[in-house]
């Protein structure tokens, strides 16, 4: 076997290799689009596709990671849930690659503690280090101090250092003035965030002044410092002394420091930016006063980790060297497709080096040297690729069954694994094939068969030749008839509301299950999910049916059939029409008080041309929406303006337009902004002017207020005008209120029911309106009303003078009515006196009762009502266990007391009534106790009622009770004796001389 290398090339097959890999990152929790994007982009033929992982662990797609090409994206990401080492991964067909691993963190400042800092005393000459102690963070951080709360932060000078290392400020001599508090702020430089420390309080000590000293080197840069290649280092150096050192910088091997550095205005920093192997070297600082010096050294040590890649290759063998340089020496691990190699006899690792002994096709794959020390790793990669191999159907086998339409194409693919590249022949049965007008074997070996017929049907062998061998695969083809749609669906109209049926019949195969499909728009009708649609017809019909049709079915229908072998389709246009779309832009423009113009906008007409415009209003005081009257009178489609007219002044309007096409009405517009018509003056008079009633004394008039919407205008009022008849002066009033409806004139010299002309006229702030017509209303008269009982009212007034005006009172009619009914229900009473009594009421009920005068010309207007409640109904109970004693002429009565109900009259008393015989004169005893005493003649019988009295009236009767003369009760005692002899037992008291009974 033969064993190539294979390097990457433009336009040939290869494994994944990165052009962008991932990189350590430090991102602000805050920022605008809440996104992190972290890349990773590898070339390769075909393209790869991306993994990735997190701390080792596979990523799945969700919600917060998305891959975008190979890059992944965390969408909100959460520095707990979301920080981490990432690696990417690369694979196509020839292999898996991963990148270097790329530390993510998120850049955060929390802020510093709340607790006091203590003061610190220090004497005028002495140095000091105020320690700033900055709170936990994470990304750039940058340090500075604030001196008793000025605005602005201290500079510093030769005297006076921030440390951008710790944060801590150092002043090399304290002077007086630097007396007072200071406040360290850090800032984090990603998310921008600031925070303030307490303050430090420095104040001098006075019991001495500090003496000269010697420079002390307070800050400095490490011994050995490493650096990678184009990065910018820094050094700080910070002396201490009395008086304040000035600092100096130079390299100790005597070359002159690099052009490009920078030194800060201190001398306190030195930048070395763009780092490179040449500047890498020992570095000293140099801190020098008048008491001595002090130096600071370190060493700047180039970093870099490259690694170079040796091949050696034999027919069977591969060695692969990889070679690293870097500080500390790196150590090596080797990857095959992105797993660690798993090693064995014939695969041996030794540092850099890697062996691999009798190669086979399993060997295939992409290879990675990994070199790493603790400052990082690096990865080189190469593919292995094994090219020979004798021609192999067993992953790609020709096409066991092919089915194809009378007429079509077919393409037979033959591609076995060969290398070197085989030869292709096909051949069907024993024949081998040759190109001709429809048949052609392309140069990948692709066998093309086009204008098929039946002849063209059978088995088909795919035959592959290479140096180390020859393979073949066999397919079979089959002819079948091709699907046609012999009724295609039409274009059709349609109205909103209608069904129609879109027809799809197809000729086919007999062998072949034909499958319809129907696309609306562009889009698969889903017929489970579609209450409008279904699909009709048999088996070789999938008939489309669009019930109830709305406008949101307009639109391209397609209907596709498919077979195992072929596919046809066909379209038509379904166009709806239906009620026009609303108005667009309504606007109002000038406006009277009687009318406003309005234009407006098409709307959307619905396949159907408008044919007119209505327009419709609403005020506050309209029930809904309204049409209004227009000029034109009838707007036609093509207007977009119209003047709506007869609107009421001064009342707030809302106009709307509807759309009317031969479909029907449209929907409405949007509504105008409300707007309020000019004012004017009234027009319109109170209606149902009338009056009569009140006191003595007193002429009512009342009428029906006008509507707030046909007032016009403000300040509102109405005018009253009266006078007596048959006399020419009116008496004014005016009543300033919208609301008003009744007016009382008083005047004790009016006589009851005098007769007046009245009429109620109109008026607002732009003038006086019209006035009602003239009517007579008579002044009040007075009416008394008493209840007598439960059933019973009396009814008095005081009669009506005669005057010319009134005629001659001939009567009087008395209403009256229970509370709840229409008075022109009540019942009516007439009488030629001032008093009427109402009887056959009912108790404890609520009555109405007015008075009008009659004359020769009828009856004049009723008096004002008055309220009358009969008493409650006398007791239901009749007296009972009445007892009576005969004694010479005397008769003793007694029976129980009777006691009203809740709803009844309380017992006043008991009425006796009695006579002689049944055609006898009553005679009537009335008591308030339970008995009575009657003397009445001897000699006759005599019957007896007892009654209840209440303040209702009488009472139920206990039914008259006979009591016989004496010679009758003897004649009935003795015949009772004789017929039932020892049964009947009568208690007979013997008195002085008569009989005494008791029943």
């Amino acid at each position: 076997k033969t064993v190539v290398l294979f390097h990457s090339e433009r336009n040939t097959r290869h494994g994944p290799v990165f052009s962008q890999e991932p990189s350590d990152s430090i991102f602000p929790l805050s920022f605008e689009d809440n996104k992190v994007f972290i890349n990773c982009k590898a070339k390769g033929n075909p393209a790869p596709y991306y993994k990735w992982k997190v701390d080792g662990r596979e990523i799945d797609m969700d919600l917060n990671y998305n891959l975008v090409e190979g890059n992944l994206l965390i969408n909100n990401p959460h520095a707990t849930h979301h920080g981490g080492v990432y690696q990417c991964i690369a694979t196509n067909t020839f292999g898996t690659i991963v990148s270097k691993e790329a530390k993510v963190q998120f850049a955060y400042l929390q802020n510093f503690s709340r607790k006091p800092r203590n003061t610190v005393s220090v004497r005028e000459g002495q140095a000091v280090v105020l320690l700033c102690g900055p709170p936990p963070h994470n990304g750039e951080i940058k340090y500075s101090w604030v001196f008793n709360r000025r605005p602005s932060f201290l500079l510093q000078d030769t005297r006076r250092f921030v440390s951008q290392r710790t944060g801590n400020l150092y002043i090399a001599k304290v002077e007086a003035s630097d007396v007072g508090n200071y406040t360290c702020v850090v800032r984090n430089m990603m998310t921008n965030a600031t925070v303030y420390s307490s303050p430090t309080p420095v104040e001098l000590r006075r019991d001495a002044v500090m003496a000269e000293y010697e420079p002390k080197i307070e800050v400095q840069f490490p011994e050995s410092l490493h650096v990678t290649k184009g990065s910018s280092v820094k050094l700080e150096c910070f002396a201490l002394g009395n008086p304040v050192p000035a600092i100096t910088w130079r390299r100790t091997d005597g070359n002159p420091l690099p052009g490009k550095m920078k030194i800060n205005h201190s001398n306190g920093v030195l930048e070395i930016p763009y780092f490179r192997p040449e500047d890498a070297g020992a570095y000293e600082c140099v801190a020098e006063n008048s008491r001595g010096k002090n130096i600071a050294k370190g060493q700047l040590i180039f970093q870099s980790m490259i690694a170079h890649n040796v091949y050696k290759l034999t027919v069977a063998n591969l060695q692969w060297e990889c070679r690293a340089s870097g500080k500390p020496k790196p150590v090596y691990r080797w990857l095959k497709n992105g797993e660690p190699l798993v090693l064995e006899d014939r695969i041996l690792v030794e540092g850099g080096r890697l062996a691999v002994s009798r190669i086979n096709l399993l060997d295939s794959g992409m290879y990675q040297c990994l070199a790493e020390n603790e400052h990082g790793a690096i990865y080189a990669s190469a593919e292995l690729k094994v090219v020979a191999s004798a021609p192999d159907f067993s992953k790609s086998l020709v096409k066991k069954s092919m089915l194809i339409q009378r007429g079509g194409e077919v393409i037979m693919e033959c591609r076995p694994h060969a290398s070197p590249r085989a030869s292709i022949s096909w051949r069907r049965g024993g024949e081998f094939l040759k190109d001709s007008k429809r048949r052609t074997i392309m140069e990948d070996g692709t066998l093309r068969i086009s204008n098929i017929s039946e002849s063209d049907g059978g088995r088909y062998t795919c035959v592959a030749r290479n140096p180390f061998g020859t393979s073949s695969s066999t397919g079979t083809l089959v002819v079948k008839e091709p699907t046609k749609i012999t009724v295609p669906p039409l274009s059709v109209d349609a109205t909103v509301g209608q069904s129609i049926v879109l027809p799809c019949e197809v000729s086919r195969d007999s062998s072949l299950d034909p499958t319809f499909k129907w696309f609306f728009n562009g889009k698969l009708i889903d017929f489970n999910k579609q209450d409008h649609f279904e699909m009709i017809g048999g088996e070789s019909a999938g008939d489309l049916m669009v019930r109830n049709i709305q406008l949101k079915h307009s639109g391209k229908y397609v209907c596709m059939v498919h077979t195992v072998v072929d596919s046809v389709s066909a379209a038509a246009d379904l166009i709806v029409r239906g009620p026009p779309g609303a108005p667009e832009g309504l606007m109002v423009g000038e406006i009277t008080d009687s009318s406003a113009q309005l234009s407006w906008g098409s709307g959307p007409d619905n396949h159907s041309p408008v044919t007119t415009y209505t327009i419709q209003a609403r005020t506050p005081f309209s029930i809904g929406w309204q049409a209004v009257r227009t000029v034109p009178d009838s707007v036609p489609g093509q207007m977009f303006h119209a003047t709506v007219i007869d609107l009421n002044p001064w009342v707030d309007y809302e106009f709307r337009v509807v759309a009317i096409n031969n479909v029907g009405v449209g929907e409405p517009s949007m509504q105008s902004k409300q707007i309020r018509t000019k004012a004017a003056v009234p027009e319109v008079a109170p209606g149902n002017v009338s009056g009569g009633g009140g006191s003595r004394g007193e002429l009512v008039i009342q009428w029906e207020p006008i509507p707030e919407e046909l007032q016009n205008g403000e300040e509102f009022g109405y005018i009253v005008a009266f006078r007596s008849l048959g006399t020419t002066t009116w008496k004014q009033t005016v009543l300033a209120s919208p609301d008003a409806s009744r007016y009382t004139f008083r005047n004790d010299s009016i006589p009851p029911l005098s007769q007046f002309e009245v009429k109620v006229g109109v008026y607002n702030k732009e003038g006086e309106g019209p006035s009602s017509h003239v009517v007579v209303v008579y002044s009040a008269e007075e009416v008394l009303a008493r209840t007598l009982s439960a059933s019973e009212i009396e009814v008095y007034w005081e009669p009506i003078p005669q005057t010319a005006s009134s005629g001659k009172i001939i009567g009087y009619e008395v209403l009256c009515w229970e509370e709840g009914v229409q008075e022109s229900d009540a019942e009516m009473v007439k009488v030629t006196d001032t008093v009427a009594l109402l009887s056959g009421l009912m108790g404890s009920t609520l009555y109405l009762i007015s008075v009008r005068a009659q004359n020769s010309a009828g009856a004049g207007p009723s008096s004002p009502a008055v309220n009358v409640t009969t008493k409650k109904p006398p007791p239901s109970q009749p007296p009972g266990n009445i007892e009576w004693n005969l004694t010479n002429s005397k008769i003793f009565l007694k029976w129980e007391h009777v006691k009203a109900m809740g709803n009844e009259s309380e017992v006043t008393g008991y009425k006796v009534v009695y006579r002689q015989n049944w055609l006898g004169k009553s005679s009537v005893v009335e008591t308030n106790r339970t008995s009575v005493e009657l003397q009445v003649p001897s000699g006759d019988d005599y019957l007896i009622e007892i009654k209840v009295l209440s303040g209702g009236g009488d009472g139920s009767s206990s039914g008259p009770i006979r009591i016989p003369k004496m010679s009758n009760i003897l004649d009935q005692y003795t015949q009772l004796v004789d017929s039932w002899g020892r049964f009947i037992t009568f208690s007979i008291h013997l008195t002085l001389s008569p009989f005494s009974i008791v029943w």
